[in-house]
């Protein structure tokens, strides 16, 4: 099928599977790079999706939702769209596209209401597969027979992060000159296994501090969540929790050397952005790392190697919990 108009990609979910979204819209660029492409997400993650260059126009769902029905049809009948793909399948985004009339609306067949809503399906679970989700994603390109073999390594080239914002120089001074700018991002807001405070405490006291300048990111939420473990560090980093928007964070982070978090979004902004991305993860599925590995030039991983089931019901993981700082600053040299 030939796009003449406008596709719009409709993922209102986490930040990071938005950005493990952005290569499949570095794909559709390549293949009709005259096609105007919308993303709908969430607001929280517009910083994100306006910094690649892949992105013709952010579509804020907080908004959409606001709207009569009525004027969410007339809003999408102005996109002037020829297709939409449902990366996640969203009762509302689906009905609104039917009634609007776009011409080929995408949905996995594993959705019941996509079977009214959609008129072209990609069977597609994700939970079980060995797929890594930036291909899964792919998988939903097959109705508009756009070319999707790409080797998994290579799909950090279609992020586009070309747009990234300067950095404001209230964080830019705090950056050092002479030394190696590490972040440590120890929460992940309930999104990943997390790899323990302790174990950033250890990792902070093995990093020799005339290599490296440390800073701790997070939200204001979990910087109180993790008040004990500044305080008890002062001295040896520099607090970001609560102080940085998502946009200076994008900023901070690709002008920084390096980034150590589980599977969370600054992990897979750090790897897009192209800098030493580490990410820590648990083996068992479906957050092991084969479905949610950090894509980068620079962007790497640590897993207990044999598969590990026994975690899956307690909040406290012992596979992830034994991988070691030694381990980490290995990866980090």
């Amino acid at each position: 099928m030939a796009l003449n108009n406008s596709i719009l990609i409709s993922r209102t979910d986490s930040l990071g599977d938005v950005i493990l979204t952005l290569p499949m819209l570095g794909i559709i660029k390549k293949q009709f790079p005259k096609i105007k492409v919308y993303f709908l997400a969430k607001n929280y993650a517009k910083a994100i999706i306006d910094a690649s260059e892949n992105v013709d126009e952010f579509v804020s769902y907080d908004e959409l939702v606001k709207l009569s029905e009525k004027k969410q049809i007339e809003f999408f009948i102005d996109l002037r769209l020829d297709a939409i793909i449902h990366v996640f399948p969203n009762k509302l985004v689906a009905r609104i596209a039917k009634k609007a009339g776009v011409q080929v609306r995408i949905g996995t067949s594993h959705r019941l209401f996509h079977w009214t809503t959609c008129n072209a399906f990609v069977k597609l679970g994700r939970k079980n597969s060995n797929l890594h989700e930036a291909q899964l994603n792919l998988e939903l390109l097959n109705p508009l027979d756009i070319n999707i073999n790409y080797p998994l390594e290579d799909l950090y080239k279609f992020y586009g992060f070309t747009k990234i914002k300067p950095l404001p120089d209230e964080f830019n001074n705090l950056l050092s000159k002479s030394k190696k700018n590490i972040i440590l991002h120890p929460k992940s807001k309930g999104s990943a296994r997390e790899w323990g405070l302790d174990n950033f405490q250890r990792l902070i006291n093995i990093l020799p501090k005339n290599e490296y300048k440390i800073f701790i990111t997070g939200t204001q939420g979990e910087g109180n969540l993790m008040t004990d473990f500044l305080l008890e560090n002062k001295g040896k980093i520099t607090d970001l929790t609560g102080r940085i928007s998502l946009d200076e964070l994008v900023s901070f982070i690709s002008n920084s050397d390096a980034l150590i978090a589980a599977s969370t979004g600054p992990l897979h902004i750090a790897a897009a952005v192209g800098i030493k991305a580490i990410g820590i993860f648990a083996p068992m599925r479906p957050i092991h790392p084969g479905r949610w590995m950090p894509l980068g030039k620079n962007a790497t991983y640590i897993v207990k190697e044999e598969y590990c089931d026994d975690c899956r019901k307690s909040k406290v993981c012992k596979c992830i919990l034994d991988i070691t700082p030694q381990q980490v600053l290995e990866k980090l040299k």
